[in-house]
């Protein structure tokens, strides 16, 4: 088996990166360690850009379209990674999962009605109802005992509104990274399917659960789960490629598969580009010794900052993750305002998180760290942060 050097430091400025390339109009600066966008700063596996090079050596670069392979590699890794059986007929191509959210949004919502969303969230959750007229009701998760956990009698309650349409599910959980279980997923259903709410499972890390956890595909938990959901998935944060805009959902119910696919149909929305299907093909056959490389790798860089902070800024605590490259610090105990928090990081630590607010009220006195890149990056921030924290502690 070859062994992947996730040591290496490869440097993205200039390439427009997103992550690198937007420090100065996102945080003002660009003197920054950049550990804000999630993606990672790992090379993709060698057999993805190998299949990127073979196609573009034949030179032709037409119109395209899924083949048997790329469905069959859908097919036979989730049942090899999650025990998850499903049909091809179930499955479909989308550019990405933000972009399904929508498309699930406007296909099986009206403008008015309520979407269901569980804060501290991926802002894209609460943003694309508001952008769509939606109206957006919080079930906001619960934190006890270092990790989320879901307030189901509050969610039996906004349910009972017959406005509430829709429930955006997070699973794993950004950026919580709670990998839900089966009972609590299976509880979430059947408080659902009482009300009419339909559920839109994202699972775009569910690929990345790392060790001593299990990921648990919504639709798996039982027949009226797997009748009343669409799921999101894709290879992107898996295997580092969101650039390539390669997504695929999955609805075992015909009736709400042929909805949507008429939806994305009506809309143009069907096709993908030639490197879309090749790369999650390519990926999902042959990926995995990198993948489990990847995750002792992170799991690794994740034990690191919880250590660190535990014995050098106890003031801020790490919010382990069950899954994800992502890292929820609490911030609480330092006792600053939000715009203080942020300016610690970014103007004293000369660091790049999001900051925890972006992910609803319930983010304030948070932050998020993204920790998919090279050890010793991680080990330059947390001594800039321990610096900038004992700095601001001997002024006060």
């Amino acid at each position: 088996m070859k062994h992947y050097n996730f040591d290496e430091v490869i440097s993205r400025k200039g390439t427009n990166s997103l992550k690198y390339d937007m420090l100065k109009e996102r945080f003002g600066r660009d003197d920054l360690i950049s550990l804000w966008v999630a993606d990672m700063d790992f090379q993709s596996p060698e057999v993805i850009l190998d299949a990127i090079r073979e196609r573009c050596d034949h030179g032709v670069l037409g119109y395209t379209f899924p083949g048997e392979g790329y469905y069959q590699s859908i097919i036979d890794w989730l049942k090899k990674r999650h025990d998850f059986c499903l049909e091809k007929s179930a499955i479909g191509f989308l550019p990405g999962v933000v972009s399904g959210l929508a498309f699930c949004v406007n296909c099986f919502t009206s403008p008015e009605d309520k979407i269901i969303v569980q804060p501290p969230i991926y802002p894209p959750f609460m943003s694309i109802p508001k952008h769509t007229n939606r109206m957006l009701v919080d079930n906001p998760l619960i934190l006890q005992d270092g990790q989320y956990r879901m307030n189901f009698s509050q969610l039996e309650e906004i349910a009972k509104d017959p406005a509430c349409k829709m429930l955006l599910l997070c699973n794993p959980h950004n950026p919580g990274g709670r990998s839900w279980s089966k009972e609590e997923l299976a509880m979430l259903s059947e408080i659902c399917i009482s009300n009419n709410v339909f559920v839109v499972s994202d699972e775009i890390h569910g690929d990345l659960v790392l060790e001593g956890h299990k990921h648990v595909p919504f639709a798996s938990v039982s027949e009226g789960a797997r009748n009343n959901s669409i799921t999101l998935m894709a290879p992107s944060k898996t295997f580092n490629i969101a650039g390539m805009g390669s997504c695929f959902y999955f609805a075992q119910n015909k009736e709400i598969h042929l909805t949507f696919s008429s939806f994305l149909q009506r809309n143009e929305l069907v096709n993908g580009h030639i490197f879309a299907y090749l790369t999650s093909e390519a990926a999902f056959t042959y990926g995995e010794d990198w993948l489990d490389q990847l995750l002792v790798y992170i799991k690794n860089n994740i034990s690191f900052v919880d250590t660190y902070l535990k014995e050098n800024i106890p003031e801020i605590t790490a919010i382990i993750p069950e899954a994800s490259f992502l890292v929820w610090l609490d911030c609480r105990k330092l006792g600053l305002s939000q715009e203080k928090l942020v300016s610690l990081f970014v103007n004293d630590a000369h660091l790049a998180l999001n900051d925890g607010i972006s992910f609803s009220k319930e983010g304030e006195g948070f932050m998020r760290l993204n920790v998919g890149c090279a050890k010793s990056i991680l080990e330059k921030a947390m001594q800039q942060l321990k610096e900038a924290v004992n700095k601001r502690k001997n002024e006060s």
